[in-house]
């Protein structure tokens, strides 16, 4: 029997969108500032860099999570809504990065929610697998 994994499909292919607007910025500071490889001492594009890589480092194992739940019959509700607040922690994050390499609004709230959403969705599979 094949199951449809819809709710995981949708922020699956938000997130995508996330880091490939994310790996744009990459792209566009390396030209606006001729670099190849590496940040060249470029505060605006060793941000860049980091965004991108801390959305690669948090958002697959995220999604992971969320997937597992959605095949073993977790609720709609629940899945919308890991997959809104790690949405919006992720945007947040690469929003705070990108303007501010020390504590911002952003960094903060984006780092926390995107904890909270894996703490959460392990433990739910946790939940799952044990009882």
């Amino acid at each position: 029997m094949i199951r449809l994994v819809p709710i995981t499909a949708l922020y699956s292919a938000l997130c995508a969108l996330l880091i490939l607007t994310l790996s744009a910025r990459v792209v566009l500071q390396r030209r606006a500032t001729r670099t190849g490889l590496g940040d060249g001492g470029q505060d605006s594009l060793a941000r860049a860099i980091r965004a991108h890589g801390n959305a690669i480092e948090y958002i697959p194992i995220a999604l992971l999570l969320m997937l597992l739940l959605e095949l073993n019959g977790s609720g709609g509700v629940v899945l919308h809504a890991l997959g809104s607040t790690l949405l919006v922690a992720r945007v947040l994050h690469g929003w705070g990065l990108s303007h501010s390499a020390g504590l911002s609004f952003g960094r903060w709230y984006g780092t926390a929610l995107t904890w909270l959403v894996l703490l959460a969705a392990a433990a739910l599979n946790l939940f799952a697998v044990l009882y």
